[in-house]
């Protein structure tokens, strides 16, 4: 298990590290340059030089490269002119609200894909398997933002029980405040994704409910429920933990959609508005965040499935 987890460990940080160079080049090849892009096309030439000269894009490359990872160390991710604030406080102020987001739509589409997933296999070829299927194709093939309009116009004008707007709040705890406002954001965000797990359940467990142990199991007598709930459906959450670390950019890009559709005041929010005024150091910002967290998220991944299968880490020490 160490040999493993150094590994994977070793395989992330140098990950970490093409995500940075990255980023560094983008920074460098926007249109004009950095400087340009900061401080806008009616910026001066003495303006961009002592921009260039402050921020020490005037030395070489691998000299500013090398100071790029030093700021990144200590949590400098710039400064934007447009909100005047430094990008990591901005980020700072919005990725909690979007992390509750996330995690509230994750829970809710476990909770639904799970059952979902197991019901078509023990009921697959039937009915309730083509029925459950065809709900999530459609919802895996409709747009986010279509599904967002839909439900803001069937729960909040057709039946108005519940706000078409998110919860407003500074601080989690002011979302959190306001259950009511985040229905429909987490509702819409978790669609999709149960389309995809309820997927993923139903091809492992069709595939445990016919293997050997199972067979040994039902020759013992065991009830069926006891079967499928505790021996099968162990082994056919493991595409689920997979997922959980993969699909962070799916999360943040359906966060983007729903935040700005919801007006949720997250990071998904910031980033659109930070598009629209061309507001480069934020963008940078937030796509470093986001990939690095990919990469945990991989990792974090990585280490639960070989947890919860000594195969997993049996094949990665062997290699």
């Amino acid at each position: 298990m160490v040999r493993y987890l150094i590994t994977r460990v070793g395989q992330a940080l140098i990950v970490v590290i093409l995500v940075t160079v990255i980023a560094f080049l983008i920074l460098h090849l926007l249109p004009g340059g950095a400087a340009r892009a900061t401080l806008g096309k009616d910026a001066t030439l003495a303006q961009l030089a002592q921009f260039n000269h402050d921020m020490g894009y005037d030395k070489p490359w691998i000299q500013q490269y090398l100071m790029f990872l030093q700021r990144l160390l200590h949590g400098d991710l710039g400064y934007s002119y447009q909100l005047n604030q430094s990008v990591i406080e901005a980020i700072t102020q919005r990725l909690p609200k979007t992390i509750v987001l996330s995690l509230l739509s994750t829970l809710l589409a476990i909770v639904v894909a799970i059952p979902l997933g197991v019901i078509q296999a023990v009921r697959r070829n039937r009915w309730a398997d083509y029925t459950i299927t065809s709900l999530s194709l459609l919802a895996y093939a409709t747009p986010i933002f279509f599904m967002g309009l839909l439900m803001i116009i069937l729960f909040s004008q057709v039946w108005p029980i519940l706000p078409p707007e998110a919860p407003q709040g500074f601080t989690v705890a002011e979302v959190l405040a306001d259950p009511a406002g985040l229905v429909l954001p987490t509702v819409t965000l978790a669609i999709v994704t149960v389309a995809v797990y309820s997927r993923y359940v139903r091809s492992s467990m069709v595939d445990n409910l016919n293997e050997n142990y199972v067979r040994t199991a039902r020759s013992k007598g065991l009830p069926e429920w006891r079967v499928v709930l505790v021996h099968t459906l162990r082994n056919g959450l493991f595409p689920i933990i997979g997922l959980l670390g993969m699909y962070l950019p799916a999360l943040f890009s359906g966060a983007l959609v729903v935040e700005s559709l919801f007006n949720f005041p997250g990071m998904g929010q910031l980033f659109w508005q930070a598009a629209l005024k061309r507001d480069y150091p934020v963008l940078l910002g937030v796509t470093l965040i986001i990939s690095i967290a990919t990469v945990v998220g991989s990792l974090i991944a990585d280490l639960l499935y070989a947890a919860a299968d000594p195969r997993v880490r049996l094949r990665g020490s062997a290699s």
